[in-house]
């Protein structure tokens, strides 16, 4: 399979549904809300399409208003839609973000189950896959036993076709039957994957330790994993590949409402950069361009409500850049 001669650049399997994100109060002193379309792996294929990739999506919505709205937006940002399956009887998954005063959020959720969980793997379009160079998914599309099976297909047709693979745990407790479990399942994601984005929270929850970089060698030691990107909120980033350990600071916004996104913006703008230039070609100088790329990305995303929607303009992400560099 000759890798540059690929239709696609990422295919990505998993949750799409819809954020209720707080937006202002009624007249009567009620929390209103507003339908952002989401979904991590949706969020990074809508970021990845402003960088200039081909793109599809794999899942499952309801056969209901929420479905098609979702699909329509979906196909408005470019990505491939044509595997997108509507279920007839279980709803369009609903995720209520609730913001706290520094931006940061807490999740409740209406998916017991919801259509994204109710995924086949006779449903999924090989072919998508056997035609992309990278397949992206996280840990949700593995909360039920028919995702579960779908994903781990999907997973071996990519590897089987030569792809790269990339994962992001997006650890969401409430959907999980227990920890325990969530451990297992995001133990086989990275596993598999040649590329890894975690949080620090996640790592102080598989690893057991709040030490970022301890934490990544455990998880180098187990899983030999050769592309590894960490995510610190406030403190910026970090990346360890060919034995390097680069670091970049954030670019913290005074204008910062709501972090809705902001990993996934960030894992896209990673794909984009191991896209164009290959795994053996990041060393540390390309490394730290990258983070400081994925970092400023993911500061825009911050001011904004949802994600899926209003992913910045590569234009806007090396403004935001250029103004730092200004200002050194």
């Amino acid at each position: 399979m000759v890798f540059y001669l690929k239709k696609f650049d990422v295919v990505a399997l998993g949750e799409l549904l819809i954020d209720f994100t707080e937006n202002s109060t009624s007249p009567q002193g009620n929390t209103l809300f507003e339908a952002n379309p989401g979904g991590a792996p949706c969020n990074v294929l809508a970021m990845l399409q402003n960088l200039g990739k081909k793109t599809a999506f794999i899942g499952k919505v309801g056969d209901d208003s929420f479905g098609n709205m979702l699909r329509d937006v979906v196909a408005g940002q470019g990505i491939d839609t044509s595997n997108i399956v509507f279920d007839k009887k279980v709803p369009t998954t609903l995720a209520f973000v609730h913001t706290a005063p520094d931006g940061d959020r807490s999740f409740s959720f209406c998916r017991n189950p919801g259509a994204d969980m109710m995924l086949k793997k006779e449903e999924i379009i090989f072919s998508l896959i056997q035609d992309t160079k990278l397949f992206h998914f996280g840990s949700l599309s593995m909360t039920s036993h028919l995702a579960e099976e779908a994903t781990k297909e999907a997973v071996k047709a990519a590897k089987e076709a030569g792809a790269l693979v990339s994962f992001d745990p997006n650890l969401r407790p409430p959907l999980w039957e227990s920890l325990d479990i969530a451990k297992e399942k995001i133990s086989y994601g990275i596993s598999q994957c040649d590329i890894l984005k975690i949080s620090d929270d996640e790592i102080a929850f598989f690893t057991g330790t709040e030490d970022i970089d301890q934490g990544i060698a455990c998880i180098q030691e187990k899983y030999d994993t050769p592309f590894i990107c960490a995510t610190m909120g406030r403190r910026g980033s970090r990346a360890y590949c060919n034995g390097l350990r680069v670091e970049c600071a954030p670019f913290l916004n005074k204008n910062t409402i709501e972090t809705t996104g902001a990993g996934d913006t960030f894992m896209a703008c990673v794909l984009s950069w191991i896209l164009d230039y290959g795994l053996e070609g990041m060393d540390a100088h390309r490394i730290h361009d990258m983070l400081g790329f994925a970092n400023a990305a993911s500061s825009i995303i911050t001011t904004r409500k949802g994600a899926l929607k209003v992913m910045p303009a590569e234009s806007e992400i090396w403004g935001l850049i250029n103004e730092r560099r200004k200002g050194e």
